[in-house]
């Protein structure tokens, strides 16, 4: 698994029980998947079409940083399939697991658009190519 972003815990990331709020998590693991797959399939035009169950088995609070990683799944024809583990780097718990991630890709009117990819590129890859 590729930890690939940390975010830091503030006050306004906080629920009533002053531990991180699951929708804010959820927002930064979309987020994270959309950066991810936009990058992989060099296409602004990425969007979420499914996320699988999500299984909270840790929390964190005020002042911990958590990090999110992703791993790729599978290439569909259209779409990219992800999995995702949260971690505390503070606890060195799991906070959330995702087992897929569904991110689809899209033409300039929305519609899904194959993107040819069939497996993952790395940065220095794509710099010996040119």
């Amino acid at each position: 698994m590729r930890f690939h972003t940390r975010k830091w815990v503030k006050p306004e990331d906080l629920n009533p029980n002053k531990t991180l709020f699951g929708g804010k998590l959820l927002a930064w693991i979309d987020e994270e998947a959309a950066l991810y797959s936009i990058i992989q399939l060099e296409n602004s035009h990425v969007v979420t079409k499914f996320m699988s169950e999500i299984n909270f088995m840790a929390s964190a609070k005020q002042g911990d940083i958590v990090e999110i990683g992703l791993d790729v799944v599978k290439f569909g024809t259209t779409s990219l399939v992800l999995h995702c583990e949260v971690r505390n780097k503070m606890t060195h718990e799991t906070i959330i697991t995702v087992d897929k991630i569904t991110m689809v890709n899209l033409d300039n009117e929305g519609n899904p658009k194959a993107h040819g990819k069939t497996k993952i590129e790395y940065v220095h890859e794509r710099l010996s190519k040119k």
